[in-house]
């Protein structure tokens, strides 16, 4: 026993003074720093503002312009509308004045037949052989009222042919006028469609820029924004590194490690050293956040200690079945055990009641110097200590 305790106190020491952080310190920014930073992210805030209201104003004469090209073409459509009843009133009119007018030049020349037939003597008619042989006034004057009624007749028909034709004519020239009427409000309309889609079709090309240009302002807010949130939490996590440094500087017990009896884990590992660090900087997100201590929990918004290693080595790419949750006790035994001096970040921890395995019941994230990350309890939660600042410490880590 006076051996053991011999060796252990030799361990110690030689821990005392041979660990070395393994790790990059966390950068601690100036206030100064961060109250640039906001700054920037002040001034790329009021850009992007300003760029939304342009955009919104013009958005707002898109609208105006669209409504205008929408009017444009709604009449465009009614004009076309009347132009098809048009051109049909104007091609019933002109069937209608070339039916009349095919009619009377029928009656016309059956009507100049007959009057020349007459005048020449050539017809066969009753009511005109007395002409052929008058001999005296009275034979003459019959002639002549012959004639004339014949002319009457000749003269209604013209008559009627002339009224005719005016009322075929003016049907076509009051149809043609429509068309052409018609025709020039069409050409209008559509001229005013054109520059009612014309500008449309400018504003919105105006519109997708600024559209772009918002969108790359917004961006780069997010940026200015991410900036400042990190620069913030690194001088807060830096803060707490010192803080916990110190303390662990005059943290005393740390004769509570184990001895040494020769306990064996597994021959290999699994992790490689990226996915350690990105286990450590998981951790260290978690405990940054305040995350509170439930007993069987493992994450996201809470975990106890053994479910924070599990959501720390998961979310640095390993998962089942070569990486299960598992209680303190059994990660001693499914992870490669290194010596104490031996420890790189991204080691696992353990704490035992008595120097044994079976007894474990606690265990934690190693983050180099001496420091490790740990789910603690339910009155202190995720926290940062010392290696050191609980009892029952095993010689040994544990390798992922």
């Amino acid at each position: 026993m006076k051996r053991n305790r011999v060796l252990a106190t030799a361990l110690i020491l030689a821990l005392s003074f041979s660990v070395a952080p393994s790790y990059a310190k966390t950068p601690k920014p100036t206030l100064a720093q961060i109250d640039a930073a906001k700054k920037a992210e002040a001034a790329k805030a009021a850009v992007a503002k300003a760029a939304a209201n342009k955009l919104a104003a013009a958005n707002q004469t898109l609208r105006g312009l669209t409504a205008v090209a929408d009017h444009a073409r709604a009449k465009y459509v009614q004009a076309q509308n009347e132009l098809a009843v048009a051109i049909k009133v104007s091609i019933a009119a002109a069937l209608h004045a070339q039916i009349t007018a095919d009619a009377v030049n029928a009656a016309h020349r059956t009507i100049g037949k007959l009057a020349a037939n007459a005048y020449i003597m050539g017809g066969a008619l009753a009511d005109i052989e007395p002409l052929l042989s008058s001999s005296g006034p009275q034979d003459l004057v019959d002639q002549y009222s012959t004639l004339s009624k014949l002319g009457a007749q000749n003269s209604t028909a013209l008559d009627r042919y002339k009224a005719a034709e005016v009322v075929a004519k003016a049907a076509k020239v009051q149809a043609d006028d429509a068309k052409a009427a018609q025709q020039r409000a069409t050409e209008k309309v559509a001229a005013a469609k054109k520059i009612a889609d014309d500008a449309r079709a400018a504003q919105q090309v105006e519109v997708n820029k600024l559209q772009a240009v918002q969108d790359q302002l917004m961006k780069e807010l997010v940026s200015a924004k991410k900036v400042r949130t990190t620069l913030e939490q690194q001088r807060q996590l830096a803060l707490l590194e010192e803080s916990q440094a110190n303390q662990a500087a005059q943290t005393p017990g740390q004769m509570k490690v184990w001895p040494d009896l020769g306990f064996k884990g597994r021959t290999s590992i699994r992790s490689t050293e990226s996915q350690r660090l990105a286990a450590v900087a998981y951790a260290k997100k978690q405990v940054l956040a305040r995350k509170p201590y439930v007993w069987g929990a493992q994450g996201p918004n809470s975990y106890d200690c053994s479910g924070l290693v599990y959501a720390a080595y998961k979310s640095a790419g390993l998962g089942y079945p070569g990486w299960d949750r598992l209680n303190a006790a059994l990660y001693s035994v499914a992870t490669m055990h290194v010596k104490l001096a031996d420890l790189v970040p991204g080691d696992l921890l353990f704490y035992s009641y008595k120097p044994s395995i079976q007894t474990i019941h606690h265990i934690t994230i190693y983050a180099g110097g001496g420091m490790m990350w740990e789910a603690n309890s339910r009155s202190k939660g995720l926290i940062y200590s010392n290696m050191y600042s609980i009892d029952g410490l095993m010689p040994f880590g544990g390798r992922v």
